[in-house]
Formats: C-alpha cells, structure tokens, sequence
C-alpha cells in the first residue's frame, strides 16, 4: 500500500469520525487505567455497567484499597477473570500510592511495571488520557491492519511499528481509535461489512463481501 492511499484511508476515517474516543467510560486517568485492566477479555459495555457501579463508590487508588480485594469483586465479579484483575488492581493502586503519589504516571516503563498493565493498555493510557501518539493494538486494529494491508504484520509489535511508521502525522493522534472502531463495527472478524465500509475501494483485501 502508498503513501497517497494511507492519507486518503485516514482522511475518510476522519470524515466520518472527527473526534472518536475510546468507548470505555472515565473521566479521570486514574478511572481509564482501572477500566483499560477491567477490559481485557471483556466488553467496553460489560466494564461500563461494572464501573458506573464501582466508580461512584471508588475511583481512587485509596479508595480502592479501601474497599479491598474481596470488596473490589463484589463489583466487578460479572467482568471475565475478575478474580485475577481485583488482585492486579489493588496492587496496582498500592503502587500507585507508594509510588507515584496517587497519579498515573505518563510514562511508559513507568505504567508497564503495575501488575495488570501491558504495552497494550500503557498505550491506551498514554494515547487517550495524556495525549500520545501512540497506537494501542488489539485484535481488532491487528485484523484491519492485516486485512486491509495498511500495515501487515505477523505479530502485534510488528503491526505497532509499521503503523506508527506509515500513519500520516496528521492522523496519527487519533488513529487508534478509528482502526478499533472499524474492526468493531464494520471490518468485523467473521464476515466485513465492506458493502458499507467508507474505505472500501482503498482497502486490498481481495475476498471483499456485498
């Protein structure tokens, strides 16, 4: 794929979808790093409806120590291996606290090292809440890279670097966002919707569908 072809993909993203975001409900660091852990393997509904329980009651590192481990599930038990995130959050806000004074840090090494937190949800951090231009990639950026061949790659890093080398600087704030929301709803994993994708006649997937 050129050059021309990537800035005129991302231009038409951004036409239909001048300011996307992420789907998770936050209104602080702190919230979307919490909601970012909760996610994986998880729905942004299914953590949306556990967090505007638990947020209201706790949306800080104290607070979440606070309530505890067992205190903690009792919110989030309807989330997919809660057992799992309720122990990597509340150490995660006992770093936190010990650590970087009760904030999120806007750093990288720095958000790798909490227990919960991989590359993936440090760049969703860094991209959504502090302004990065990084690229979060999960399954749905990796498919839309590969199947549109935006930016093919066998692995998730290599899909990072490749996107993050060939994504017009314009675009490249708010490309993660456009990539996920279109693996989401339109280049879905078991049939595309390419009868109604605004890229489809830029996109070089071959076994296009009506």
């Amino acid at each position: 794929m050129n050059k021309e072809k990537r800035q005129a993909i991302f231009a038409r993203l951004q036409a239909a979808d001048p300011n996307p975001t992420t789907e998770l409900n936050y209104r602080s660091p702190f919230e979307l790093l919490v909601a970012v852990i909760l996610s994986a393997q998880a729905t942004d509904k299914g953590v949306n409806k556990a967090t505007s329980q638990l947020f209201p009651v706790a949306n800080t590192p104290e607070k979440i120590l606070d309530l505890g481990v067992n205190g903690l599930k009792r919110y989030i038990r309807t989330i997919g291996l809660f057992n799992t995130k309720a122990k990597n959050i509340i150490e995660t806000c006992r770093i936190l606290t010990e650590r970087h004074d009760s904030e999120v840090p806007e750093d990288r090494k720095a958000l790798e090292s909490l227990p919960g937190v991989g590359r993936k949800t440090a760049n969703v951090v860094l991209n959504t809440a502090f302004g990065h231009p990084t690229m979060a990639v999960d399954t749905h950026i990796f498919r839309v890279a590969n199947r549109t061949k935006l930016a093919p790659g066998k692995t998730v890093l290599e899909v990072e670097k490749k996107l993050l080398k060939f994504t017009p600087k314009a675009y490249l704030q708010d490309a993660h966002h456009w990539l996920i929301l279109h693996g989401r709803y339109t280049c879905i994993a078991r049939k595309p919707r390419c009868g109604s994708c605004v890229i489809e006649d830029l996109c070089e997937y071959k076994e296009k569908t009506d």
